[in-house]
């Protein structure tokens, strides 16, 4: 199966299950930019339930922009504000330690652009995995993907799909349950090297 995707700020649960499985990911950047999407946001676990992270981006004001043209508005001490929520969710995690030194830089860097910064997440966390993927980036933008499974709607941070992901031991799963569908980080810090064999047995619900 080849796929079309989003790249997004360090996917979902929902995404890696559908890039584990492709044949070929092929990456949407030729599209616009759009508000309230996974494109500049990201969800983890924290000590009072879901919390959202979120890249503050420079907006403009005349026409719409394409994802690949966004930049970061790097004046926010975003990346410090990250690196502290992770802290708080996951320094007691099995594995925070084990890839904190991987992922720090991340947090320790500054990058112009939203899609440069979010593939160089998924390139860490590639590496985090031990997965290799078959990756290409769309040349053009086409409404309907040919030939391809289209998983684009997954972008949506308002329109969560319902997928009956297996549970996991999560740091506040006493606190407030099990919560699906956030952060590859939740599953990487609470699973570890298991990671990729979670992401492989999972079934994802195409809607």
């Amino acid at each position: 199966m080849n796929i079309i995707i989003h790249p997004t700020y360090f996917p979902n649960t929902a995404h890696f299950v559908a890039m584990v499985k492709a044949k070929q990911v092929v990456y949407e950047v030729d599209d616009n930019f759009l508000k309230q999407t996974y494109r500049n946001r990201t969800y983890i676990y924290g000590a009072n339930g879901k919390l959202a992270l979120n890249i503050p981006v420079i907006h403009s004001q005349k026409n719409r922009q394409k994802y690949r043209d966004v930049k970061i508005f790097n004046e926010e001490k975003w990346q410090s504000l990250h690196w502290k929520s992770l802290l708080s969710a996951y320094r007691t995690s099995p594995f925070f330690e084990y890839y904190e030194d991987e992922l720090f830089p991340l947090f320790n860097t500054k990058t112009d652009y939203i899609l440069d910064y979010n593939f160089k997440c998924f390139e860490t966390i590639c590496s985090c995995l031990q997965l290799e993927l078959n990756i290409a980036k769309t040349e053009t933008y086409q409404k309907t993907a040919e030939n391809k499974t289209d998983f684009r709607h997954l972008v949506n941070a308002k329109k969560e799909p319902i997928q009956n992901f297996d549970t996991y031991t999560q740091v506040f799963i006493n606190k407030h349950g099990f919560i699906p569908n956030l952060s590859i980080l939740d599953l990487l810090f609470n699973e570890g090297p298991n990671a990729l064999n979670y992401l492989e047995s999972q079934t994802l619900i195409i809607q």
